[in-house]
């Protein structure tokens, strides 16, 4: 029978489950941070991409607004729920996940950008994931702890 060995360390198996989640958490959390807040942030300055190409033209006509007030308010909602992220991970999971099912909904009503909408769709699982790992992760940190292990 043949031996093989990794390439690369990262292709090693990991350490135990422990380790998955906790890999897994940390990455989706930064991911689901920071993602927003750069998205919300460029709602300002248009860099990225012009936002409001992207805003269903119903949405401002039934507030009464104008798009690009509208989406400056879209960019501080979007800066909150990012920093939520890192603050109450499990909350802003779950806001970040609704807010994304929220503008693929918009996409889909508008007819229009459904490959964008089912990005989000997908990001959105994504964000649920990252919302129920959280428990998990935070029980591996406290485990992870001398005087708090588990015996």
């Amino acid at each position: 029978m043949a031996t093989t060995y990794p390439i690369h360390s990262s292709s090693a198996v990991p350490a135990s489950e422990t380790e998955v989640v906790q890999s897994s958490y940390t990455l989706l959390k930064y991911a689901y941070g920071l993602v927003p807040i750069i998205a919300g942030a460029d709602k300002f300055t248009n860099l990225i991409v012009n936002w409001e190409e992207y805003l269903n033209p119903m949405i401002p006509q039934i507030l009464h607004v104008a798009p690009h007030p509208f989406m400056l308010v879209v960019g501080v909602i979007e800066i909150i729920a990012g920093l939520l992220v890192f603050a109450k991970p499990r909350i802003g999971g779950f806001i970040v996940m609704a807010w994304l099912l929220g503008i693929a909904l918009q996409l889909v009503i508008w007819g229009r950008h459904f490959d964008v909408a089912i990005r989000d769709t997908v990001m959105a699982l994504g964000a649920l994931t990252m919302a129920r790992l959280a428990p998990f992760a935070r029980m591996t940190d406290d485990m992870s702890t001398p005087d708090r292990r588990v015996t």
